[in-house]
């Protein structure tokens, strides 16, 4: 069997478009692809609050390159967030549909919090969603990680270094047994911190992502850098397992 040919490649999993209210309006479809270009990002993860449906523009507006991948950040009942990211658009929609069907009736004020925009992959808008999406899911934590994995996806407790919405902040530390593919820290987060998370767990991966409501959020240095063949779901899913040779280079070195 011939040798599988890895390279480095650099992923951004994790940032919001429009459909997020807490996003700029600048964080259209062609504008998060021209700036993923700009800097040099080989694939990117859009990972809006509980929604994915601004994925399919971002992925038309990507032909050529970077690389996309389906995404959303889940809010918990306990107010964890955490990246899901799926092996296509189609199974992203069917797990929003199943986060909007346990999103409480809350309507959206964007005088509030901003627009919850649906839009193609030239700014046109489609839709705007009314119920407020930056609130927890009547769903817990244990429930959603399983929810990802019994759909394909995979789960990235996002943020841990944060004093809020992070797993750390509401439970405290991650457990061995989390059930989480990976573990993410900010771009603030300092190297030591990183390096005592891995001395304490060293069979989690660690990511950094930028996270981004802007686009100068957007920043190669607020992204990780992985070995693979391709910048694909099964490649990422491969790193994240440290099987086939494909890694994580930076910012941890795993496995």
């Amino acid at each position: 069997m011939k040798e599988p040919r890895l390279r480095p490649f650099r992923l951004d999993l994790h940032l919001h478009s429009v459909l997020s209210p807490c996003a700029e309006l600048e964080m259209g479809a062609a504008e998060i692809a021209a700036r993923a270009r700009e800097i040099g990002l080989d694939g990117l993860a859009l990972t809006d609050h509980n929604g994915s449906a601004n994925v399919p523009a971002l992925r038309r507006a990507c032909v050529g390159g970077p690389a996309v991948f389906a995404g959303a950040e889940v809010q918990t009942e306990e107010d964890i967030h955490v990246v899901s990211l799926f092996p296509d658009d189609e199974a992203a929609l069917a797990f929003q549909g199943w986060l909007w069907e346990r999103l409480p009736s809350t309507p959206n004020d964007p005088a509030v919090f901003g627009y919850q925009l649906v839009v193609d992959e030239g700014g046109g808008i489609l839709d705007q969603i009314e119920p407020l999406l930056v609130q927890g899911v009547a769903a817990g934590i244990d429930e959603v990680l399983r929810e990802i994995r019994s759909r394909g996806g995979l789960s990235i407790l996002a943020h841990v270094d944060r004093p809020s919405f992070s797993y750390t902040a509401v439970l405290g530390p991650v457990p061995p047994d989390v059930g989480a593919d990976g573990v993410e820290f900010s771009w603030r987060a300092p190297e030591e911190e990183l390096r005592a998370f891995r001395r304490r767990l060293p069979h989690l991966p660690l990511l950094r992502s930028s996270d981004a409501h802007r686009l100068e959020d957007m920043r190669a240095d607020r992204t990780s850098l992985f070995l693979l063949e391709s910048p694909c779901f099964e490649e990422l899913r491969l790193a994240l397992r440290g099987e086939g040779g494909r890694r994580i280079l930076e910012p941890c070195p795993f496995p």
